[in-house]
C-alpha cells in the first residue's frame, strides 16, 4: 500500500522492533513471558512429541533439534496433501514461509498456548533488491503466505521486522508480515506484527471470494497495516497504531485499507474489538479505501460496530481518500454503535452510520455463511 503524502524516510522511534531468546520474544515493546511449554522435557507442551504423535500426520518444528524439523518451511514441504498439522516449540524462526494451494486444511499451533514464545519473522520489504535482480514487491515482501483453503493457526506470532530508519535508501516500505489468500482460513490468539502493510487479508484472484475469520488477535501497525479484499471477519481483536517520528504532522497512519471487489457483497467486518495508540490522540486515520491498480473496479466495504476506538483515531474525520479518484463516500464504509473519543460524532456526514435493520445483516454468520469458525477448538 503507498505511504502517506507526507512520508519520509528519516528513523523511526521505535528501534528493537524484536528481542528475542530461546521460548520467548519481545515484539514491538510488549514484554515478553517465559514459555508456559517446558523448553527441556517438553517442548511441545500437551500437544504430543514424535514419540507420541496426536495422529499419524503431526510433525514438530524446533530449532533445538527435540523435532522433526528445526524450520517452519522445511516441515511445511515435508507436509504434502490435506489435514496435516504443525506443533511449533518456542523459539523465533527466523525465515520466509509459504504454504501453497495444494496443502489444504492444514493446522498450526503455537506449544505454549501463548503467542508470544513462537514467532515467524523476517525482514523484506516491497523495496528490498532480490538476489536475482528486482525487488521484492508488496506480496513478494510477506513473512508468510498462505495460498491453501482451510489453513487454521493458534497461539503464533507472525511479524516482519524490517523497519525505514535501517533502509533510508529504500523507497518500497511495504512490509508484510502475512498474506492470507485462502477461502475458510481462520486465526485466533495469534499476533501480527509489522508497520507498513502487516496483515494482507486477501483472495487468491479478483473472482473469488475467500472467507477469513480472525479472533482474539493483536494487530499491529502504521499505514493501512489491515488490508486486501477478502470477506475478512475481525471478533474481539486489538488494533495498535504506532508512534512515528519521521512525519512532521497527522495523519500518520490507517488501521484499514480494503479493496474489495465490487460484485463480492461482503468486505471487512470489524466487531466487539478495541483500537489504541501510542502515537498522539488523532494522529491515525481510522480507514482509507484502497482501489488497485489491479482492479479499477473495485468497491471497498469496511462496517466497525460495537467496537472501542481510543484518542488515536481522529474522530472529526476518521476516512480519508487514497485517491481523489476513489473517494471514500463513494465507496462501503460504516460504523454501528461504536464507543470511545475515537467514536464520537461530531460531524454526522464523516460517520456513515448502520440503522438497526441493516445491523441486523452484519454479522459474523451473514458474512461467512455455512462456516462457522468460533465453533472450532481454540
Amino acid at each position: 500500500m503507498p505511504s502517506p503524502s507526507l512520508s519520509t524516510q528519516l528513523p523511526l522511534s521505535r528501534r528493537g522492533f524484536l528481542v528475542a531468546s530461546a521460548g520467548a520474544a519481545a515484539v514491538l515493546g510488549l514484554v515478553s513471558t517465559p514459555a508456559r511449554a517446558d523448553s527441556g522435557a517438553r517442548p511441545f507442551g500437551r500437544y504430543g512429541s514424535p514419540d507420541r504423535r496426536l495422529t499419524p500426520g503431526t510433525l514438530y518444528v524446533d530449532q533445538q533439534g527435540r523435532g522433526d524439523f528445526a524450520s517452519v518451511q522445511a516441515a511445511v514441504t515435508a507436509a504434502s496433501g490435506t489435514g496435516r498439522t504443525l506443533v511449533l516449540a518456542p523459539g523465533v524462526y527466523r525465515e520466509t514461509v509459504a504454504v501453497d494451494v495444494t496443502r489444504t486444511e492444514a493446522t498450526w499451533i503455537g506449544a505454549s498456548e501463548d503467542p508470544r514464545d513462537v514467532v515467524i519473522v523476517y525482514d523484506n520489504a516491497a523495496g528490498t533488491p532480490k538476489p536475482g535482480g528486482g525487488t521484492h514487491g508488496t506480496t513478494g515482501s510477506a513473512t508468510t503466505t498462505v495460498q491453501a483453503d482451510g489453513f487454521i493457526a493458534r497461539w503464533i506470532t507472525f511479524a516482519n521486522d524490517w523497519l525505514r530508519a535501517d533502509h533510508p535508501d529504500i523507497a518500497g516500505t511495504q512490509a508484510v508480515a502475512i498474506k492470507v489468500q485462502g477461502d475458510r482460513s481462520a486465526f485466533t490468539h495469534c499476533r501480527f506484527l509489522g508497520h507498513q502493510d502487516t496483515l494482507y487479508a486477501d483472495s487468491m484472484a479478483l473472482g473469488t471470494f475467500a472467507r477469513q475469520y480472525f479472533a482474539h488477535c493483536h494487530v499491529e501497525g502504521d499505514v493501512d497495516f489491515v488490508f486486501g479484499r477478502a470477506t475478512a471477519v475481525y471478533e474481539d481483536c486489538h488494533f495498535r497504531t504506532l508512534n512515528r517520528t519521521d512525519l512532521a504532522a497527522a495523519p500518520y497512519g490507517f488501521v484499514f485499507a480494503p479493496s474489495t471487489a465490487v460484485a463480492n457483497p461482503r468486505g471487512y467486518l470489524v466487531t466487539h474489538s478495541r483500537v489504541s495508540s501510542e502515537a498522539p490522540d488523532a494522529y491515525y486515520k481510522l480507514a482509507r479505501p484502497w482501489v488497485p491498480g489491479s482492479d479499477t473496479t473495485a468497491r471497498p466495504m469496511l462496517t466497525v460496530r460495537d467496537t472501542r476506538l481510543g484518542p488515536g483515531i481522529d474522530a472529526v474525520a476518521p476516512y480519508t481518500n487514497m485517491s481523489e479518484t476513489y473517494r471514500w463516500q463513494n465507496q462501503r464504509f460504516a460504523e454501528y454503535r461504536n464507543s470511545g473519543p475515537g467514536a464520537e460524532i461530531t460531524v454526522p456526514e464523516n460517520r456513515p452510520q448502520l440503522t438497526d435493520a441493516q445491523a441486523d445483516s452484519a454479522t459474523r454468520e451473514s458474512y461467512l455463511g455455512d462456516w462457522k469458525p468460533w465453533k472450532e477448538e481454540c
